[in-house]
């Protein structure tokens, strides 16, 4: 799968750009703050029907201007596709294949696989067990509609629950028969949903650890640990042993929704014990080992995108991993740099074709 063009219309820092893209290497270079990782998040835009950086949809729109237009050509399995993305302040986004408008913006995800290496994945290992649940999800997504629809189904009915929860208190009423109906609900997608975490892990694991392995030469130990309310019990029984407590915090406080994902080092929390380049090196892995599951999962090389690559890494490191394109299980790659030089250094090292795309 390759992007051949890409075009943006008032999208973030862009009046009006396109650009025509390389099928191996394209690397985005200028100074600080003058849209490079735009461009990246633009490509991502076109994958996940979202912004990897400001998931407010609007704040993606120029100042000063009622929309944007992202389109992007593409071939895949020898077809060309066009993706278009359109977004009008006040209204709905729009996601066309075609021309053709999505109904639902998950039947698109997994459509155009994609995996991003950024220094904004640091968010993984410091901030809460969304994020990580987040990660979990968008790989397992990426190949499985099914565990999708059974994510959006859990969320809609936790949201209802908890609404109930809410009216129960306000009006100091309770009805056991209709929290039971969401309770039977619940259970039912946040079974298939631990299930599939949890065979999704016992796959993964092993893979990360060989990237990890690879990315580190072996100087380290690392390990992910998967923590669910649901490897103690069935969810129906947590949620009436739980009941008391959810009425008074008027929320459901067990499930799929509380699902973390532990980081270790050495047999220990990275967010404690880990250096930057420690932590660098862990997420890096994590998301090659993002690119080799899904493309185990689809058959289709993932677009990969290194955003800001330098960051916290040294050159030969840099050049290691882009080496790994040499390897003809990976596809198009696009990086983002501040030095042009050190940028086609690295490139140079991976002997494929490359264009450099300065941007002032």
């Amino acid at each position: 799968m390759i992007l051949t063009s890409l075009s943006l219309l008032n999208y973030k820092n862009f009046k009006s750009k396109t650009f025509q893209f390389n099928h191996k290497i394209n690397c985005i270079v200028g100074n600080n703050g003058i849209g490079k990782t735009n461009v990246l998040d633009a490509i991502y835009h076109l994958s996940f029907g979202k912004s990897y950086f400001n998931p407010v949809a609007s704040q993606n729109i120029k100042h000063d201007q009622d929309f944007f237009v992202i389109n992007g050509d593409y071939i895949k399995d020898n077809k060309d596709e066009k993706i278009v993305i359109s977004l009008k302040r006040g209204q709905k986004k729009v996601i066309k294949r075609n021309g053709k408008p999505y109904e639902k913006f998950s039947e698109h995800i997994g459509f155009l696989p994609l995996v991003i290496i950024s220094p904004a994945d640091r968010d993984l290992i410091i901030e809460g067990s969304d994020t990580r649940r987040k990660f979990i999800d968008s790989v397992i997504s990426q190949s499985d509609k099914n565990y999708l629809n059974h994510l959006i189904n859990y969320n809609k009915i936790l949201a209802q629950r908890n609404a109930l929860l809410k009216y129960f208190a306000l009006n100091h009423t309770f009805n056991k028969d209709t929290l039971e109906v969401y309770n039977a609900q619940l259970n039912e997608y946040g079974s298939l949903i631990y299930e599939k975490r949890a065979n999704f892990l016992e796959d993964f694991i092993p893979i990360f650890k060989a990237r990890h392995e690879a990315i580190s030469n072996g100087k380290e130990t690392v390990d992910l640990l998967y923590r669910s309310d649901l490897s103690e019990d069935h969810l129906n029984n947590l949620l009436q042993k739980n009941l008391n407590k959810d009425k008074s915090l008027q929320y459901t406080s067990v499930g799929i929704h509380k699902d973390d994902l532990q980081f270790n080092i050495e047999s220990h929390p990275i967010k404690k014990f880990g250096s930057q380049g420690q932590q660098k090196s862990f997420l890096i892995a994590l998301k090659l080992a993002q690119f080799d599951f899904i493309k185990a999962q689809s058959g289709v090389n993932p677009i990969l995108l290194l955003d800001d690559i330098f960051d916290k890494l040294d050159e030969n490191r840099v050049a290691q991993i882009i080496k790994l394109v040499d390897d003809k299980n990976f596809g198009q790659l696009f990086i983002s740099d501040t030095h042009t030089d050190r940028t086609e250094n690295a490139v140079k090292q991976a002997h494929q074709s490359y264009e450099i795309f300065r941007l002032s």
